[in-house]
């Protein structure tokens, strides 16, 4: 891992949306004229990455 971070690579997997979708979930939800349900729907994410995504903001 300390090889693969020296030549840039960060490990893990890749986040489900780019940050400008992100915020924007994170935006509809803060809101609140849309229930998680339709967020998730329409970001095409689960809730726990919903969750995780306001959480991320939050810190």
């Amino acid at each position: 891992m300390v090889a693969a971070r020296a030549r840039g690579h960060k490990g893990g997997r890749p986040k489900a949306l780019n940050r400008a979708k992100r915020q924007l979930a994170v935006k509809l939800y803060t809101e609140g004229q849309h229930t998680i349900a339709e967020i998730c729907r329409l970001m095409g994410i689960s809730k726990p990455t919903l969750y995780n995504y306001i959480a991320e903001i939050k810190t």
